[in-house]
């Protein structure tokens, strides 16, 4: 374990990650958002998709155009995205309020036909299901101690592929676990690793 702190000082002279102090955008996302659990399966759809579509990008590029996501994709519903039709496909397509990539708008829509036919709560507790131990992860003081992949992800991109979830792979998985607070990967010292958690 490191024995010092890659924290920063923020503005208002609290610790925190580094890259969470990098944009405006970020200072909030980090503070509010990141790490904290998110439940029910509308919202965990959609983290799962804006992190498909985040692969090869910055998240920024992601979290700044979120709400023109949330409008091209019904707010995320399952059930509505579930009956988008081939001229929905064109629309979105056409979207520069969003990431125009084929293969991920494709695997968006396609994720939603698929959870569509699940049970209520059935998304929520599989990915929760692989939540690890809090005892087990120590809390990182370096970004070099924070994964890009655990067994846990890895895990969690196998189940979710084999139910029909696609651009889902063990990295993309972590960052969903690491969004959703399945991990707290909030440094050591971070004013937010401690925050009430709802």
């Amino acid at each position: 374990m490191s024995t010092t702190s890659d924290a920063v000082a923020g503005p208002d002279g609290g610790l925190r990650c580094p890259w969470g102090l990098s944009t405006e955008d970020y200072v909030l996302y980090h503070d509010a958002e990141w790490g904290r659990p998110v439940r029910g399966d509308d919202a965990l759809y959609e983290r799962l998709s804006l992190e498909a579509f985040q692969s090869g990008l910055s998240w920024i590029t992601i979290l700044r155009r979120r709400e023109g996501f949330r409008a091209a994709f019904a707010g995320f519903d399952i059930a509505s995205v579930a009956q988008f039709t081939d001229a929905d496909r064109e629309r979105l397509l056409a979207d520069t309020g969003i990431i125009r990539n084929r293969a991920k708008i494709d695997a968006t829509l396609a994720n939603a036909r698929v959870l569509a036919g699940w049970s209520e709560g059935e998304l929520d507790e599989l990915i929760w299901s692989f939540a690890p131990d809090p005892v087990s992860r120590p809390a990182p003081t370096s970004l070099a101690e924070v994964p890009a992949i655990t067994p846990e992800s890895t895990a969690l991109s196998k189940a979710l592929k084999k139910r029909g979830i696609r651009f889902v792979g063990p990295t993309t998985a972590y960052a969903l676990m690491q969004a959703c607070g399945l991990v707290n990967d909030h440094l050591a010292d971070c004013v937010a690793r401690e925050a009430p958690r709802p």
